[in-house]
């Protein structure tokens, strides 16, 4: 079997496989709790050690909670977040962090995390900053947590958070694809500067990228008011026309060449100019998703193809 090589995670020492594990898409309550369990086993057997959910993907930190039963937690890192249960939905007060991280811990059925992070403060960074970080500080120093980061997309959110010192984990996502390297310009290097370990998430720009032909999807008015401007979270994902007209463009001239543009995105975001300090987070829905994200990224696209994709979109390792 193909094998992944093994990276450092900043200054919190963690050595993750390039490619880790996310659990975005693993908790929707139309799945099955065995299709879960078994892609995070089957991730795991592959080799992945790096695993990442959140109260906010549906069910998802159940099902990790029964896949890492029976010895497979001592096999992971294992990683939750903060602030976006959905019954404190940014929130980020005393009482709704610690609520929420006794609630994690009780569904992922551990009484230790090796990373957790702010996750999603929309418009506002201070109040994440305050409150919130106290408690995480706090169960870190009683080593009920072993690392803190924060998960956002914008960067002078993460300048501030690193800013603070305490911060030993960045994780983006969409920001460092075919589609848009911003993350390169100014994150990529301030966490290296300051040995902050970098997550790069949706490396498949949220499924634009997987392989079937791109598709814009409208988005749900509770997610964004009609006629108001996306959030950041939704810049360049399948919500944004500009993204999606891009990729459909790279899909189609990869189609034409009996080539598959997930290789060429896995590839990518894995050469990030992380230098052996971060990794790549893929968030399937189930095992044939991982499989194939796996395969993408135990592959190597020829130095011609990444000439020819380059000539025509600008792009390349």
């Amino acid at each position: 079997m193909a094998s992944l090589e093994t990276r450092r995670l900043g200054r919190t020492e963690m050595k993750p496989t390039a490619l880790g594990l996310g659990g975005g898409h693993l908790g929707y309550p139309g799945q099955s709790d065995e299709n879960a369990v078994n892609t995070i086993r089957g991730a795991i057997e592959s080799g992945i050690n790096f695993v990442d959910t959140s109260p906010f993907y549906g069910v998802s930190e159940r099902r990790f909670g029964l896949a890492l039963v029976g010895g497979w937690r001592d096999q992971v890192y294992l990683q939750t977040k903060v602030g976006s249960h959905p019954r404190y939905l940014r929130d980020f007060s005393k009482k709704a962090t610690t609520w929420s991280l006794e609630n994690s811990f009780k569904k992922l059925q551990t009484d230790y995390v090796d990373s957790v992070l702010i996750h999603g403060p929309r418009y506002d960074i201070e109040a994440p900053l305050d409150t919130c970080l106290e408690v995480l500080v706090d169960w870190k120093s009683k080593g009920r947590i072993g690392h803190i980061g924060i998960g956002v997309r914008q960067p002078e959110y993460h300048r501030r958070a690193i800013e603070t010192g305490e911060i030993d984990i960045v994780l983006s996502y969409l920001d460092y694809t075919l589609l848009d390297q911003s993350l390169a310009s100014a994150t990529i290097p301030l966490a290296l500067k300051n040995d902050v370990g970098i997550l790069i998430g949706s490396p498949l720009g949220g499924s634009m990228l997987a392989g079937p032909q791109p598709k814009l999807q409208i988005a749900d008015e509770s997610f964004v008011e009609k006629g108001a401007p996306l959030p950041p979270a939704a810049v360049g994902s399948h919500l944004d026309p500009v993204a999606v007209e891009r990729a459909i463009e790279m899909w189609e001239w990869c189609r034409e060449r009996d080539l598959n543009i997930r290789d060429f995105a896995m590839e990518f975001a894995l050469c990030a100019p992380v230098r052996g300090n971060g990794i790549v987070l893929t968030g399937p829905s189930n095992p044939q998703e991982f499989e194939e994200a796996f395969s993408s990224a135990t592959n190597n696209v020829s130095d011609s193809d990444w000439a020819e994709f380059n000539s025509k979109f600008g792009v390349r390792t």
